[in-house]
């Protein structure tokens, strides 16, 4: 049986990973990352999951290829990486493609095997592609989607940082604040253009998420139909996080015990002046429809 799927979308640098933790704290869920980079960065290169694990090595992604596929294995990753290039692509969204069937099964058999092994009636992917959400929903299955945004400027600020991945030391892609407002833009309206075709989308704001994150949380647990929880692990801005199963995604996927969840806004002061204008007029109107409607 298929579980219910939660798909964070959005940008990335926007809190999908935060989000993705705290979800994976509550009762029957079990957050998976960024399963678009499963098959390449798990499979084929070994990196580690989020138990600290080589993906190879880590008990729980080794029952799920079992089940899933009989195994992990070179062919199996390339061939859904070949299928992602033919129909996984925001570009193409809306359009039909004869492989879009086998490419959405293996996300069916993976979610469905990693539900029966973490013993969960839901999974959560952070891969934050609309492209992917919209694969998803035409091939049968039904997310729900959490679209998570975030100030533009802020998150062009985070994508210009250098920072190192913790899996090898190199260091995570970086865009200037151009392409950010570019992509930030394309992601939103994509996953718009999806609510308007009557998917299940649900907005969250990071900067909300760390005001005050036991409110909006359990608003949002109401949203995707869970059952009430007192969110233990919550203590005001204070998360106590449990080691979590994931097999990409942003660098605190490792992080464990207490986390303090406070607001980043060191774009303020980081980004230039004049690339916060060009940034915001970039990602204007749905700058505004968001909340972040202030151009200081």
């Amino acid at each position: 049986m298929t579980p219910r799927v939660i798909f964070l979308g959005g940008l990335g640098r926007s809190g999908t990973t935060l989000l993705e933790r705290l979800l994976g704290e509550l009762p029957g869920v079990a957050p998976l990352g960024e399963v678009v980079h499963l098959w390449e960065r798990g499979v084929l290169a070994g990196e580690p999951c989020g138990c600290g694990r080589a993906f190879p090595a880590c008990p729980f992604w080794r029952q799920v290829g079992e089940r899933a596929f009989g195994g992990w294995t070179p062919g199996l990753a390339g061939r859904v990486m070949a299928l992602r290039r033919r129909v996984d692509r925001t570009r193409r969204l809306g359009r039909a493609h004869a492989d879009l069937p086998e490419y959405v099964r293996a996300y069916r058999l993976l979610y469905e095997a990693a539900a029966g092994v973490a013993g969960a009636g839901l999974v959560v992917d952070s891969s934050k592609h609309a492209s992917l959400a919209y694969c998803l929903l035409e091939g049968g299955l039904d997310p729900h989607i959490v679209q998570v945004v975030r100030e533009p400027r802020a998150v062009a600020h985070s994508w210009g940082r250098t920072v190192e991945r913790p899996e090898n030391g190199r260091p995570m892609t970086r865009w200037g604040p151009v392409r950010t407002a570019v992509h930030w833009t394309a992601q939103n309206l994509a996953l718009e253009l999806l609510a308007r075709r009557g998917a299940r989308v649900t907005r969250v704001r990071y900067e909300d998420l760390v005001a005050a994150p036991g409110d909006t949380l359990g608003a949002l647990a109401g949203e995707l139909g869970l059952p009430p929880s007192r969110l233990p692990f919550l203590h005001g801005t204070t998360a106590h996080l449990t080691t979590a199963h994931t097999a990409s995604g942003n660098p605190m996927r490792f992080g464990a015990g207490p986390i303090e969840l406070s607001r980043d806004d060191t774009w303020r002061h980081g980004l230039p002046r004049r690339r916060q204008s060009l940034v915001a007029a970039l990602t204007w109107p749905l700058r505004a429809r968001y909340g972040y409607g202030s151009a200081t």
